[in-house]
C-alpha cells in the first residue's frame, strides 16, 4: 500500500508554502529519512523526509506550486509492495532453488549477497540495491563490493544541495546587452517586502541617531577575547553581544520601548526576546534570542553564531523565527555607515548598528581620533514619545562606553 507523501503542519501564522525543491524523481530508491522535498514558507523552508525505505511514485505537486498544511504531495511506494501486489506464478522447488535472482528492489535486504559481502557493504555505507553481482546466478560477492567501494571513493564528492531552488542569484549580462530576465520572487522577498510596505504604512515610524565611542569595548574585547574563547568552548567574543545586553537593561527600564500595540491595546512584555537580523541567501531573516535579559555574554555569542551557521545552512526553524519584542540589525557589517532601519511589526522599534569609524572627536577641549560608532533606533510614535525614544538611546550609549555599569546595574 502506498504511503502518502503530506506537507508539514504549519504554525497558524503561516497560510500555505510553495513546493521549492523535489530531491527525488518517480522510480527513485529512497531510505529512512532521506530528504524527499523543501517546501517554502515566508519564514523558513521546511524539509519533507521519508518515513520508509521504499521507491517515489507519484508527485502529486510540482515545483513552484501552493500547498496548504498537511496537504497531499505525492506517494512512497514502500520496498516489495510491487512484488506483492503481483506475485508470480509458484514455481516447483528444483526449479524455485536454481531461478536466477531478480534484479534487486530498492532496500538493501533485497539484493542477494554472501554475508560477508553483506558486512562490507554495511561498514563502507555502500547500497547493495545498486550494485551489480557477478557471481552465480547473480549473486553480490565481497570482490563486487570491493569495486564499489573504490568508485565511490574515486567518484567526485557531489554537491551539496542548495536549501532554495527559488533563490536565483541575480544575473550578469555583457557590457552592451540590452536583454531582460524575469524571475519570480521568493516567498521570503515577497513578505518581506509586504512587511515593510505595512509597517511604513501603518505606522507613525521615526528615527532617532546618537553616537557611541567604541574604544572602551573595543579595549575590553580585544583584553579578554582569547582567555573569553578558551573559557567558553570556542565561542567567540565579539560586539552584538555587548549590544544586545545594554539593549536589554535599557529595555526594563524603558517597558514601552519592549511593548507592541493589538488593535486599541497596549502590550507590555515582561521579558527581552531580542530578533537579530542575519543575511541569508535567501533575504534578510530574523532568528530570535529568547530570554535574552537572562543570557550570558557567552550565550549570546553562542546563540548568535548558531544562527548564523543555521541561516547559510537553510536550516532556521519556525521557533527560531517567531515571536520577538525588539531587533537589532547590524549593517556595518556591509559597510553601512548611516541608515534608517524599518520596525518589524508588531514590535514598536529596533536598533540599527553600524560601521566602526574612526573620527577626530573633542575630548575635554583636545581633538582625539576615537573609533566612532552612529546608532539609529526607529521606533512606533503612536507608542514611544520622542523623550522616551532619546533617553533611550543615550543609555545603551552610556553601559556602551562604560561597560562596568552593566555589571553595576547603574
Amino acid at each position: 500500500m502506498a504511503i502518502e507523501i503530506k506537507a508539514p503542519t504549519f504554525p497558524e501564522s503561516v497560510a500555505d508554502g510553495t513546493v521549492a525543491t523535489w530531491h527525488k524523481k518517480p522510480g527513485d530508491a529512497v531510505k529512512r529519512d532521506d530528504l524527499i522535498v523543501d517546501i517554502e514558507t515566508d519564514k523558513v523552508v521546511l524539509e519533507v523526509l521519508a518515513t520508509a525505505d521504499g521507491v517515489l511514485g507519484s508527485i502529486v505537486k510540482n515545483e513552484g506550486d501552493t500547498v496548504l498544511s498537511d496537504e497531499l504531495l505525492g506517494t512512497l511506494e514502500p520496498v516489495g509492495a510491487a512484488v506483492a501486489a503481483a506475485p508470480a506464478p509458484a514455481a516447483a522447488p528444483a526449479q524455485a532453488a536454481s531461478a536466477p535472482a531478480a534484479a534487486p528492489a530498492a532496500g538493501d535486504e533485497d539484493a542477494i549477497a554472501a554475508p560477508a559481502a553483506r558486512k562490507l557493504a554495511e561498514e563502507n555505507a555502500i547500497n547493495l540495491a545498486n550494485v551489480k553481482g557477478t557471481g552465480k546466478d547473480g549473486r553480490i560477492t565481497k570482490e563486487d563490493v570491493v569495486a564499489a567501494v573504490d568508485a565511490k571513493k574515486s567518484a567526485p564528492a557531489p554537491a551539496a544541495p542548495a536549501p532554495v531552488k527559488a533563490a536565483a542569484a541575480a544575473p550578469v549580462f555583457a557590457a552592451g546587452d540590452r536583454v531582460e530576465k524575469r524571475v519570480p520572487m521568493t516567498r521570503l522577498r515577497a513578505k518581506v517586502a509586504e512587511r515593510l510596505v505595512e509597517a511604513q504604512s501603518n505606522m507613525a515610524m521615526l528615527t532617532t541617531f546618537n553616537e557611541v565611542n567604541m574604544k572602551p569595548i573595543m579595549e575590553l574585547r580585544s583584553k579578554y577575547k582569547d582567555l573569553f574563547e578558551k573559557s567558553h568552548n570556542g565561542v567567540r567574543l565579539g560586539f552584538m553581544s555587548f549590544f544586545v545586553k545594554a539593549a536589554t537593561e535599557a529595555l526594563k527600564r524603558y517597558p514601552a520601548v519592549n511593548a507592541s500595540i493589538d488593535g486599541t491595546d497596549i502590550v507590555y512584555h515582561g521579558y527581552s526576546d531580542v530578533g537579530v537580523a542575519v543575511s541569508s541567501d535567501r533575504g534578510l531573516v530574523v532568528p530570535v534570542l529568547r530570554n535574552a535579559e537572562l543570557m550570558t555574554l557567552a550565550e549570546i555569542e553562542g546563540g548568535i553564531a548558531a544562527f548564523g551557521k543555521k541561516a547559510k545552512d537553510g536550516k532556521l526553524t519556525m521557533d527560531d523565527m517567531t515571536g520577538g519584542s525588539f531587533t537589532i540589525s547590524n549593517g556595518g557589517t556591509f559597510g553601512s555607515l548611516l541608515s534608517t532601519p524599518i520596525v518589524n511589526p508588531p514590535q514598536a522599534a529596533i536598533l540599527g548598528m553600524h560601521k566602526i569609524q574612526e573620527r577626530p572627536m573633542a575630548v575635554k577641549g583636545e581633538v582625539v581620533i576615537l573609533p566612532m560608532m552612529y546608532l539609529a533606533l526607529s521606533y512606533d510614535h503612536r507608542l514611544i514619545d520622542g523623550k522616551e525614544a532619546v533617553t533611550f538611546l543615550v543609555t545603551i550609549k552610556d553601559l556602551l562606553e562604560d561597560p562596568a555599569r552593566l555589571l553595576l546595574d547603574i
